[in-house]
């Protein structure tokens, strides 16, 4: 740092930036601990942002809050009219079909996970999956190779996978898959895959047949609704309950509000721990001065001998401390961004979009707590003259 500061700049900034490389100095020490609270409270900070920012809130407008699960064919049409006769709007409204993977290009599923060189996910073979049917994709999905699902000229359904799951099945297009659809055998071909945003609020599928096909299976109906407040969810939840018993009403308003509860718990040990970190960095600076405080008187005296002013000094002071505080700060926020950014892109694999202005915010006070409290600390040799200093250093 000092190689690169710029030699035009004053003598108060480059003897306070000196005093950091001074004999016995604890800049390092002080560095590690004040910059490890910053990183802990800026981590916490972006991750939090980074996720809440992709569960698309009940909050939104025009977006689903309230799921009904479980609706069996015979009670479809009664359903939609008990939602429509409470004036919400059907969002959305799509059959579901749950059967398992038997067989890849011929190979059993069976065989596929005693064969430990295929490569095929034991959990991807072993699963139930739950599928729609349609002819086209729906906003949450872009299609990635291939064609939407349909059913060839030979009658055998193109199904769509999501991109990310070919690569666990070890599949790709053109390849067959057998399917037992709750006893009855399904040979398919993969035509295409999808990329989907599985942080929508949407009815999302792994897998999604065409049209034509499965209308016969034993299959339920998933339904997405809008309630405006939580008096209509009640009058919904208990028509619903008189009338079909079976179907499940899922609140998501109740599971985001679950959802922040337990991020704010989880936030409240973080930031214990982060502001417990900057308080023993804090604890060190203010050690640190007790046991410079001998170069320091040194210093002061030298400098006043020279003709220095105590503004002078106190500014000397104040660069020195505020560099401190600024090299925390900067390291500290430096590695939250690097880790934020390896856990939203790699682990949670959202979007990293960082707010600046709070991280900056954060940068500020730091470099400002630490200056305050390095001056604080060195009043009395700022205040006291020199000789009335020497003569108390000697006895």
């Amino acid at each position: 740092m000092r190689k690169y500061f710029p030699s035009s700049w004053s003598y108060v900034w480059r003897q306070g930036l000196a005093n950091l490389y001074r004999p016995n100095n604890q800049t390092l020490l002080l560095t590690v601990s004040i910059g490890l609270g910053v990183f802990l409270l800026a981590t916490l900070y972006l991750l939090q942002g980074l996720l809440l920012s992709q569960v698309e809130i009940s909050s939104t407008n025009g977006q689903p809050n309230l799921v009904l699960f479980d609706i069996q064919s015979a009670q479809r049409e009664g359903v939609t009219q008990l939602v429509k006769r409470n004036k919400l709007p059907v969002l959305q409204q799509v059959p579901v079909v749950t059967m398992r993977l038997s067989a890849i290009n011929g190979r059993s599923a069976a065989e596929l996970k005693k064969d430990t060189t295929s490569g095929v996910s034991k959990g991807a073979l072993g699963r139930e999956y739950r599928v729609t049917y349609r002819d086209s994709l729906i906003s949450s999905e872009t299609l990635a190779a291939g064609k939407a699902p349909f059913v060839g000229p030979d009658g055998i359904p193109r199904v769509s996978f999501d991109d990310g799951f070919t690569d666990r099945l070890k599949i790709k297009i053109g390849d067959t898959l057998t399917f037992n659809v709750q006893g009855a055998p399904l040979v398919t071909i993969v035509g295409g895959t999808r990329t989907v945003d599985w942080s929508r609020v949407q009815t999302n599928f792994l897998v999604v047949f065409p049209k034509g096909v499965l209308e016969p299976a034993p299959q339920f109906h998933v339904l997405l609704t809008r309630v405006p407040d939580n008096a209509t969810l009640a009058t919904v939840q208990r028509e619903l309950v008189a009338n079909y018993p079976n179907v499940s009403a899922i609140d998501l308003g109740l599971i985001l509000q679950t959802l922040d509860e337990i991020l704010t718990k989880i936030s409240f040990v973080i930031r214990f721990m982060a502001l417990f970190s900057m308080a023993t960095g804090l604890l060190v600076l203010v050690s640190s001065v007790v046991v410079s405080r001998y170069q320091r008187v040194r210093e002061s005296v030298l400098l006043r001998t020279l003709g220095a002013s105590r503004a002078q000094i106190l500014r000397i002071t104040l660069v020195e401390y505020a560099l401190l505080g600024l090299l925390s700060a900067v390291a500290g926020l430096g590695l939250a961004v690097m880790a934020a950014w390896a856990l939203g892109v790699f682990v949670f694999e959202v979007p990293f979009a960082p707010q600046i202005s709070p991280l900056l915010l954060l940068a500020l006070l730091t470099t400002a707590l630490t200056a305050l409290i390095g001056l604080l600390n060195s009043r009395d040799v700022l205040t006291r003259p020199p000789l009335e200093v020497l003569r108390g250093e000697v006895s």
